[in-house]
C-alpha cells in the first residue's frame, strides 16, 4: 500500500466515523509536491465535496500569519519586541491582574514581546476564571454588535481587554489567549494601516495569495466549507451536526468586511494559498525573486523557546510534549518527547476548526490539512495523518 492510499484509508475511516465531515491534505517537499488527498464533503447541504480550492476558516493558523508582520515591521526598525504595549495602545498602561485575593495593579508593564509568545497574562474566554468570564463578556458584546451600524473595531476590541484582568504578571507565565489580537492592533498603529490592508501589501500580494482575506465575496462564497461538529446520540451512535455558531467575535458565514480584524483568528484561506506563505517560511524569507523577510529574521522567528517558568505552564498543554512556544508558533525541541513522529526543529499551527499546519526546515517539508470541525485544533486524526507523512515521507 503506498502513501497515498494509507492517507485515503485514514481519512475515509474519519469521514465513515463522524470524525469530520471532510478533510484535505497537502504535502511539499524540497519544491515539489509530494502529495494531495482529499475526502468528505465541504457543504453536505448542498452536495459539495471538499476540494482544492475549498476555502477554510483557519481561526488560530491566522496566528503565525500575525507573526511574520510583526517580523516585517522588526526589519525596518518600527517594532522593538521589548517595547511597551502602552506605547501604541496607551489603555495598556493601567492594566490589572487576578489572583485568589481579588484583582491588583499589575506591577509589571506588558511587551510587545509578550504579545508574541503569550507570556501576557491575556486569556480567551472561559466561565471559570474571573480574567476568562471578563474576557468572554467583551466578546459576547462583540458578536453581539456584528450586524449593528457600530460593531467592534480591532483597536476598540483591544482596548476593551485591557480593562479585563491578566491571568498573571506579564512574562510570568504562559497561558493562551487573545494576545495576537492586540498584537493586530499594534501592527495597525504602527504601520497606520487596518491589518487586512497590512497583510495584504507585504504578504498576500506579493506572495499572490488571493484566496487569504479577512471575509470571503459573493463570488467565492460556494467554496467556503461548512462547519460542523460531532453528536453521540444516547445509543452512542455518532453523527455530524451543522454548526453556524459566530466564535471569538468571528464571522462564521463570513460575508462582507469585519470591523474587527482578528490577528489571532479572523483569516480565511486554501491550501494551496498557505503553502505559498508557509513555502515563502522555509525559503528564508523569499518567494521567486522578492525577498518578504531576510533568513536571519526567518530563524529568530521560528526557533522560539520559553524559559523555565514559563514552559511549566506550557507543558500543561496535552498533546504537545516536547514543544516549546514562541512568536505565536509552537516549535519542537524533543522529539523523544511527542506523543506522534515529529522532528526537531519543526514548527507550526493550528486552528480551532482543525485546520493544521507545520513546517520542517531541516527536512524542507510542509504538512498542511484542511477541515471544519468545532473544537478540533490538533485531534487524533491531524497526528495519524502526520504519522503517517513522516514515516513515509522522512522515514
Amino acid at each position: 500500500m503506498d502513501i497515498k492510499e494509507k492517507i485515503s484509508k485514514v481519512m475515509k475511516q474519519a469521514v465513515d466515523h463522524c470524525e469530520v465531515m471532510g478533510v484535505n491534505l497537502l504535502v511539499e517537499k524540497g519544491g515539489e509536491e509530494l502529495l494531495y488527498c482529499e475526502e468528505g464533503m465541504a457543504d453536505r447541504e448542498n452536495r459539495r465535496l471538499i476540494s482544492r480550492d475549498t476555502i477554510f476558516r483557519l481561526y488560530s493558523q491566522t496566528k503565525p500569519v500575525t507573526a511574520a508582520c510583526a517580523m516585517i515591521l522588526m526589519e525596518r526598525g518600527l517594532l522593538d519586541p521589548g517595547e511597551f504595549v502602552s506605547e501604541y495602545l496607551p489603555s495598556y498602561s493601567e492594566l490589572k491582574t487576578a489572583d485568589i485575593h481579588g484583582t491588583s495593579p499589575a506591577k509589571q508593564p506588558l511587551r510587545i514581546i509578550d504579545l508574541l509568545n503569550m507570556t501576557s497574562g491575556l486569556v480567551y474566554p472561559d466561565d471559570c476564571t474571573e480574567p476568562g468570564k471578563a474576557v468572554d463578556t467583551v466578546f459576547a458584546e462583540a458578536c453581539d454588535r456584528l450586524d449593528t451600524d457600530k460593531p467592534m473595531t480591532t483597536r476598540e476590541l483591544a482596548d476593551r481587554l485591557a480593562r479585563c484582568p491578566l491571568a498573571f504578571e506579564p512574562g510570568n507565565g504562559w497561558r493562551y489567549g487573545t494576545s495576537a489580537d492586540v498584537l493586530g492592533a499594534v501592527i495597525e498603529v504602527i504601520s497606520e494601516k487596518k491589518l487586512s490592508e497590512f497583510m495584504q501589501d507585504e504578504l498576500f500580494a506579493p506572495l499572490e495569495m488571493k484566496d487569504t482575506a479577512f471575509w470571503v465575496p459573493a463570488e467565492k462564497q460556494s467554496r467556503l466549507a461548512k462547519a460542523y461538529e460531532t453528536v453521540t446520540a444516547e445509543d452512542g451512535s455518532k453523527s455530524m451536526q451543522l454548526y453556524t455558531g459566530n466564535n471569538l467575535a468571528v464571522r462564521n458565514d463570513m460575508v462582507k468586511p469585519p470591523a474587527y480584524e482578528a490577528g489571532g483568528a479572523g483569516l480565511v484561506s486554501t491550501l494551496d494559498d498557505y503553502m505559498k506563505f508557509a513555502r515563502m517560511l522555509r525559503n528564508g524569507g523569499r518567494a521567486g525573486k522578492q525577498e518578504i523577510l531576510k533568513p536571519e529574521t526567518l530563524r529568530y522567528m521560528c526557533s522560539g523557546q520559553l524559559l523555565p517558568v514559563r514552559q511549566q505552564d506550557f507543558d500543561q498543554w496535552i498533546g504537545l510534549d516536547g514543544f516549546s512556544y514562541g512568536n505565536l508558533m509552537r516549535v519542537c525541541k524533543n522529539p523523544s518527547q511527542a506523543v506522534m513522529f515529529a522532528r526537531e526543529g519543526e514548527y507550526g499551527w493550528d486552528g480551532w476548526l482543525g485546520m493544521y499546519f507545520a513546517n520542517f526546515p531541516k527536512e524542507d517539508m510542509t504538512i498542511l490539512m484542511g477541515m471544519q470541525k468545532k473544537d478540533a485544533g490538533t485531534f487524533p486524526l491531524t497526528r495519524k495523518l502526520r504519522n503517517v507523512v513522516i514515516s513515509e515521507c522522512l522515514g
